[in-house]
């Protein structure tokens, strides 16, 4: 076993004052439950076989062929029983049923020591007692039944040392993986024997005679030389786990704790992740000074033996939700998947329906391009809504951390640069300076959300700049000069300047922040609360709804879980659409468009630059993921260009939202006019004219619009059947 023999009765103490222990039956009891399962003898099959490193024993199939009784012993003695288990596994391990080929190192270590027996031709020599920690090629984990709760890091006390529990938390800090000496081995210049000594502490005393009977009587002082190779070492990690914000009692501090971590559970988390532990809490060792200026307080760690993520991410969630894989793919045949989804996003609040979109494809994200000279072009959405008081931006942040399986909450106001990207800090394991990663660094390959993003000082804000583009973080601190991946995308939340939004000011005078950050965003949602009567009637029924039900109001369809959303898109991840070859030009089209209308109107509105194209794309390929293709379509790209639209159309006010309407059905007026002059034409097919304008970079419903407007005024008409597209002299 890996545990200190001392903590091997604690716990058993109490137990035994009413029911004295009978560990050679318990013993038995090991014995005859892995005998009559047959999963656990194929198990070790697979060990003997060197297939399989890690022998599972669940305490639902103890208490079943068993009985509770037992199982509690192991949860309240778990040391002690672990240890017993390990002998009978010892003792009830097959033979290989296939050829080893390959000797490994342990096969080499016992061959030279059966030759050194047969040299001697005796039995004298080292100890046989650490030969079976050195010798086993196995671990043992064992899950705890399925009613047991997990418990938070605050209730974890001096009443849970010695027992399996289960705790939950969030990592906030993962040293690098290292060797941990478990049995350490000798060889004698005198006899050639080789002696051993069982490692349970983080400091030791290296053995320095030799203790075989040889050396006893002939009384040489050789010095022993300890052999790396024929020593053992386990992998060895350290976590630092923290409470989760909905575990911590109002007005408290997080509480943390140290969780160590051996064998082959090690790097089965990353910072960041939410995660669930099962081990043992156990009392720290002290020795020499430590242990007299301690008294007789201790601190304690908790020895993890399984490990698993909570809300698991998009890849993982893919393999393992196969039971969902059906209803995902009759969903993304509904016609109307995209805004039952949209809709399904924090329902609790009234209306948003774009907004809601748009955090949609953000979830889902574009395709992250690599070019061969080392280039990369984001896929990542990153997001900013800007808007007046009480709009509900932080309660949508808040949803999307829970939607998300990795996402970070923080603040502007409470985040610094060196909390967002790294601080170099002190390892107290190696005594190195090591870096450690701030939010941006956490939430890779997730989604940051920045609330209060306008209360960030602006030495801290341009922290973001390479992170939003980039997507690394470049270090050059305490000597460590490094780059960092930050492969997040950027949700942020931000008040205008003056409180609320003012349209008679120009957006850059509204929001105040670098042009370019601004230019970094995808999408910039101005959310302006405007009295408006209709509007605030059912807003106010939705909310007294929703106290009263404690619930959403009922939709047209049964919303989705999160857990539904996550395995929805984990499977649209999977896909990597790209724009066809017939769509260039509507793209360039409505990309140029977009310029001129900017241009146009400047102080109304940011002007779109080059970025503002990869957005279209991004959000175009956002949008073909989530019907499951690999080619984008036209309606991708209009739809992509609406969002855009729609997030900049709240800052204008109600006459220049109008001119905006009228300017577009004006130009598409001068284009048919044009196109049909410059042909000497009085009759087009409706079909043509509808791509020629599409490819100006025109949108269906301006062109319907524009259609319907002028054939009301008899500057056109069509025939019978609708096909021809007339111009009226």
């Amino acid at each position: 076993s890996r545990f200190p023999s001392k903590f091997l009765n604690i716990m058993s103490y109490s137990f035994s004052l009413q029911h004295p222990p009978q560990y050679h039956d318990d013993r038995q009891t090991c014995l005859r439950l892995l005998q009559n399962h047959d999963s656990y003898m194929a198990q070790l099959q697979e060990i003997a076989n060197r297939k399989r490193k890690v022998f599972t024993l669940d305490l639902d199939d103890v208490a079943k062929l068993e009985s509770d009784t037992f199982a509690s012993k192991i949860e309240t003695n778990f040391l002690r029983y672990t240890d017993m288990l390990c002998s009978a596994i010892d003792e009830l391990l097959p033979e290989p049923t296939i050829n080893l080929e390959e000797l490994d190192r342990i096969d080499v270590l016992m061959n030279s020591r059966d030759r050194m027996k047969e040299l001697h031709n005796d039995d004298t020599g080292p100890s046989g007692k650490y030969l079976k920690d050195l010798t086993r090629r196995y671990e043992v984990q064992v899950s705890p039944r399925s009613d047991t709760k997990p418990l938070p890091v605050r209730l974890i006390g001096a009443q849970h040392i010695g027992r399996l529990v289960t705790v939950t938390g969030l990592v906030t800090r993962i040293t690098a993986v290292k060797p941990l000496l478990l049995v350490a081995t000798y060889t004698c210049d005198a006899c050639g024997f080789e002696s051993y000594q069982q490692i349970r502490t983080r400091e030791f005393m290296p053995k320095v005679q030799c203790e075989t009977e040889i050396c006893k009587q002939t009384k040489k002082a050789e010095k022993l030389h300890m052999q790396t190779r024929g020593s053992k070492f386990l992998k060895y990690q350290e976590l630092t786990i923290q409470e989760s914000p909905d575990q911590v009692p109002i007005g408290s501090i997080p509480r943390t704790m140290k969780v160590h971590v051996r064998g082959e559970t090690v790097r089965s988390c990353a910072a960041g992740e939410k995660i669930r532990i099962v081990g043992v809490l156990l009392p720290k060792q002290m020795t020499g000074f430590r242990a007299m200026r301690a008294g007789l307080s201790t601190s304690s760690a908790f020895d993890a033996i399984k490990i698993e993520k909570i809300k698991k991410g998009y890849v993982e969630q893919e393999q393992s939700e196969d039971e969902v894989f059906d209803e995902v793919k009759e969903l993304s045949e509904d016609r109307d998947h995209y805004s039952k989804l949209a809709q399904s996003i924090a329902p609790e609040i009234f209306g948003m329906e774009d907004v809601k979109k748009a955090l949609l494809l953000l979830m889902v994200g574009g395709v992250t391009k690599k070019i061969g000279d080392g280039l990369s072009i984001r896929g990542d959405i990153n997001i900013l809504l800007m808007g007046d008081p009480g709009v509900a931006k932080s309660q949508l942040l808040k949803h999307i951390t829970n939607i998300a399986p990795r996402a970070v909450y923080t603040t502007g106001r409470g985040s610094s640069g060196a909390g967002l990207t790294a601080a170099v800090l002190r390892d107290p394991v190696s005594d190195e300076m090591v870096l450690e990663g701030g939010a941006l660094v956490l939430a890779d390959m997730g989604i940051c959300c920045i609330d209060e993003f306008d209360k960030m000082e602006d030495s801290d804000r341009t922290a973001i700049h390479e992170v939003m583009e980039q997507q690394t973080i470049s270090i050059a601190k305490a000597g460590i000069c490094t780059t960092l991946n930050a492969r997040a995308a950027i949700l942020a939340a931000a008040n205008p300047v003056f409180g609320r939004y003012n349209k008679k000011k120009t957006p850059e005078e509204n929001i105040e922040l670098p042009a370019a950050l601004m230019s970094r965003f995808d999408l910039l949602f101005i959310l302006v609360d405007t009295p408006e009567r209709d509007y605030d009637t059912d807003l106010a029924r939705h909310i007294c709804y929703v106290h009263q039900h404690k619930r959403h109001p009922p939709l047209d369809f049964d919303a989705f879980p999160p857990s539904f959303i996550r395995a929805y898109i984990s499977h649209a991840r999977t896909f990597e659409p790209t724009i066809p070859r017939e769509l260039t030009q509507f793209v360039v089209g409505t990309y140029v468009q977009t310029r001129i209308a900017g241009r146009e109107q400047n102080a109304k509105r940011l002007l779109p630059t080059p970025r503002t194209l990869l957005s279209i794309l991004r959000l175009s390929q956002a949008l073909a993921r989530l019907r499951f293709s690999n080619e984008v379509d036209q309606s991708d790209l209009e739809e992509a260009t609406r969002l855009m639209h729609e997030s900049r159309s709240s800052m204008l006010d109600d006459e220049d939202e109008n001119a905006q309407i009228q300017d577009a059905m004006t130009r598409i007026y001068s284009f048919i006019k044009e196109f049909m002059t410059a042909r000497e034409i009085k009759s087009v097919k409706l079909v043509d004219m509808q791509n020629a304008l599409r490819m100006k970079g025109f949108l269906a419903k301006q062109i319907e619009d524009t259609l319907e407007r002028y054939e009301a005024l008899d500057i056109w008409m069509f025939d019978r059947s609708r096909t021809n597209l007339i111009l009226v002299d």
